[in-house]
């Protein structure tokens, strides 16, 4: 994060051309004030947006600047106020969208198998929705718009790209199918497409960087598709740092982030994340984000190790609203203050949890949420990664419910195992066929269970804190057979599934008290179970699954990095600065509710009064600890390898920076 700001604005400027005296009343000074007032310093601004328009003044295509543009050097203007002001100014321009082209160039657009053009949003018209094909001639006409931008704004003047809207799309064109066939792609299988989408992507990507690079070497440079996740490492060479745009109040959801950010830190590049002050998402004009939202949502990018970039939208009379920016900047001035605790940290983490993203199952999945959800709410410090990534910076590996057996991946996690690292497999993951013994587990998989739910029984090894009684699983696990591995855990049968003239009450039959397979096995370090129960805690979050969870890490695991006294909503991560020598640790709490029917929001932060914190701190000894955010001295006891830390009142955030004595 070292040369990336942490306090940024991702300023959307997309203007009907109807809308008329567009930054009319635009003020470069007042601009870059109200910027520098609120302690933003980057901010993303518009070449061109989403209908097609320009604001700058071109010198190749002068008849695309914004008819109604009354200001034809918007954008230099505020390249210029806010360099003046020592804040970074990224050029934003769209890639795949945009509305002009799409009315003068249909020939340049997507097509599906039937011959129409392709609305990757299902919005109904008018929209800028029809995405461009990138083997047409917009390709030329992309890079040429590149070269106008660098040319009139100069190149010394320019602090990066961000370029939006890129995605794998299943194009049909003539010039798709061309080039398939040429490479030997199959196109009559829609997988086959989407491989050569994505093969085509990382090609324009490659291209447009080199082009960048080519005029200034130092740009930074972006490529938006709304999510990171092990598809990108195609073409990380070509991204200078990675944004997570994850509004959770749109489409994205509050498990979005924190599921992502997990495996983009773990890439090598310096990552932002980015919400928005909007109640909503994009194009939400004058509504403004509860400050308690906008809060989490920025301190949590801090407390997982990324910068942060709140989403605005520039008025189209050229001013920036008040009210926004004395909410963002309400929240960039605590983040000011927690910045030279952060910048170049690295979190600490226990766990790896091995992404299903990365064989098959594209973006975030139940399972993946249910495991995120799980550990963050038994404070276990973890990252996301993929097979190819460093197995042993790890005590323990997960692999939640779906992850696809490759014989390289087998072998690499018998050779963690061999070498002491634990490891919690669940459901699916690492099955090959119906009655194959998995190795690693020490289990026969027989397929499905014969039964749509059946139910576990708790003992004094799994389900420790649960009642003696049985606990239904809401999905079908694996049917399995104990080969080498202990039984920790049984299956209790129901009387029958509901189906043909068998049913009972309204949903399943209970407990015939008939122990059926194993629910949970151990061989050596490696615990298996046998029901997904990762997708079964984000579809219906059962306590008894996180319990279950629990005791299973305790048994593999002999010390934790972080435990505290407080509700499983309070979020803590740890920190550690080895160029400050010090260690910090956040904690949130803030809780999500659902107030109304299209969204998730927060509304105030709940305080928590007389947190007790014990983290692991190995030899070394404290000095004194710090909240950043209350200015306050906290109270500390050491005792061998842990300490305890005392917070008298948390209200939402609070920073506590551990400082070491010095060795002697």
């Amino acid at each position: 994060m070292s040369n990336l700001s942490y306090r940024q604005v991702h300023l959307d400027f997309h203007t009907s051309e109807f809308i008329p005296a567009v930054a009319s009343q635009f003020d470069k000074q007042e601009f870059a004030k109200t910027l520098k007032d609120s302690y933003v310093n980057s901010i993303t601004c518009f070449a061109r947006c989403h209908h097609g328009w320009l604001y700058y003044p071109s010198e190749r295509r002068p008849d695309l600047i914004h008819p109604q543009l009354q200001n034809k050097n918007l954008l230099l203007d505020q390249i210029e106020a806010c360099h003046e002001q020592g804040i970074k100014m990224p050029i934003y321009t769209t890639v795949q969208w945009d509305g002009y082209i799409a009315r003068t160039h249909p020939e340049w657009l997507c097509m599906d198998g039937e011959g129409n053009f392709m609305n990757t949003q299902e919005v109904p018209e008018p929209h800028f929705y029809y995405s461009i094909c990138l083997n047409s001639g917009y390709r030329q006409y992309f890079k040429e718009h590149l070269a106008d931008i660098i040319q009139v704004v100069g190149e010394t003047k320019i602090d990066g790209f961000f370029f939006d809207i890129l995605f794998e799309v299943d194009c049909h064109c003539d010039r798709c199918i061309k080039q398939m066939k040429s490479r030997g792609y199959d196109v009559k299988q829609k997988a086959e497409r989407m491989k050569y989408a994505s093969t085509m992507l990382h090609e324009f990507r490659r291209e447009i960087t080199t082009f960048i690079h080519q005029r200034i070497p130092e740009a930074g440079v972006f490529y938006n598709s709304s999510h990171i996740g092990p598809k990108i490492k195609a073409s990380l060479n070509d991204y200078t740092h990675l944004e997570i745009e994850s509004l959770p109040s749109g489409g994205w959801g509050y498990d979005h982030f924190p599921s992502t950010v997990r495996y983009a830190r773990m890439l090598g590049k310096d990552t932002i994340g980015m919400t928005g002050k909007f109640h909503t998402y994009w194009g939400d004009f004058h509504s403004l984000k509860n400050q308690a939202a906008l809060e989490f949502e920025c301190f949590q990018m801090f407390a997982s190790g990324a910068g942060i970039s709140i989403g605005d939208q520039l008025q189209p009379n050229g001013q920036l609203s008040t009210g926004s920016y004395k909410l963002i900047g309400s929240v960039f001035e605590k983040v000011a203050k927690m910045e030279p605790y952060c910048k170049e940290a690295v979190n600490l983490s226990e766990i790896a949890v091995l992404t299903p993203e990365e064989t098959g199952n594209p973006g975030i999945t139940p399972s993946l949420i249910g495991t995120v959800r799980m550990l963050q709410e038994l404070t276990y410090q973890f990252d996301i990664i993929d097979s190819k990534m460093n197995f042993d910076d790890y005590r323990l590996i997960i692999l939640p419910d779906h992850i696809k057996y490759r014989e390289e991946l087998e072998e690499k996690l018998k050779q963690y195992q061999k070498n002491g690292g634990k490891i919690i497999a669940s459901y699916r993951s690492l099955t090959k066929q119906k009655k194959e013994e998995i190795s690693l587990l020490g289990v026969k998989w027989l397929g499905d269970s014969p039964y749509d739910r059946e139910f576990v029984l708790p003992n004094e090894q799994i389900g420790k804190q649960l009642n003696k009684e049985e606990y239904v699983m809401y999905s079908t696990g694996s049917f399995i057979e104990a080969t080498k591995a202990d039984v920790l855990m049984e299956t209790v049968k129901p009387y029958f599934n509901r189906e043909g003239k068998t049913f009972c009450s309204h949903q399943h039959a209970p407990s015939s008290k008939e122990v059926g397979h194993p629910a949970v096995t151990k061989l050596e370090n490696v615990i298996y179970f046998s029901h997904p129960i990762f997708h079964l805690y984000r579809q219906k979050a059962p306590m008894w699954c996180k319990q279950m969870l629990k005791d299973a890490i305790e048994i593999l695991l002999d010390k934790k990095l972080i435990t505290h006294n407080g509700p499983s909503s309070l979020l803590a991560t740890i920190q550690r600065n080895p160029h400050k020598k010090i260690d910090a640790i956040h904690l949130l709490h803030y809780i999500t509710e659902k107030k109304s029917v299209d969204l998730y929001t927060i509304e105030e932060p709940i305080p928590l009064y007389n947190i007790t914190l014990n983290v692991w701190v190995d030899d070394k000894k404290v000095a004194n600890i710090t909240g950043i955010s209350s200015g306050k001295e906290i109270s500390f006891t050491q005792e061998g390898s842990y300490i305890q830390i005392h917070v008298d009142k948390l209200d939402g955030h609070e920073l506590c920076v551990i400082e070491y004595r010095s060795e002697v």
